[in-house]
């Protein structure tokens, strides 16, 4: 394993974190909670979703920033992530769609796959053990 590689996933962890509470300020800032719950009544789903959607993109952004459960919160937060994808998916796949595209929640599903696989990074708060197929360490 290369000595690089616990930065490299902080990388990860810092930019998945940060575009998790980017999401959160853009449903509370820009579309507001109220709005963002109606969005969501409009695709189908409960009102009460958005606001939970909301409390996880914030709590867990804050946690992969820092650190803590890293690996637990990116596994956690994938469904979000499939969810958007679903909502996004009859718009098409580019991001520049209207409505924006499919292809931006699952690559960002699949990062969070990534790094719940590889492991915290560096400066964890929480180190969790590496996720290792067969059990093999």
């Amino acid at each position: 394993m290369p000595a690089s590689l616990p930065f490299a996933l902080l990388l990860l962890r810092a930019a998945l974190g940060l575009m998790y509470l980017a999401h959160a300020g853009l449903k509370l800032f820009v579309f507001t909670l109220p709005g963002t719950a109606q969005f969501f009544v409009g695709q189908g789903l409960p009102a009460v979703l958005a606001y939970a959607v909301f409390a996880a993109e914030a709590v867990g952004g804050v946690m992969l920033v820092l650190g803590a459960y890293p690996r637990q919160v990116a596994l956690a937060l994938t469904p979000v992530l499939l969810g958007a994808a679903w909502v996004h998916a009859p718009n098409g796949w580019v991001f520049t769609a209207p409505g924006g595209g499919w292809e931006y929640p699952v690559f960002l599903a699949v990062v969070s796959l990534v790094l719940w696989l590889a492991g915290d990074g560096a400066a964890a708060l929480h180190r969790s053990e590496r996720f290792v197929p067969g059990g093999a360490a």
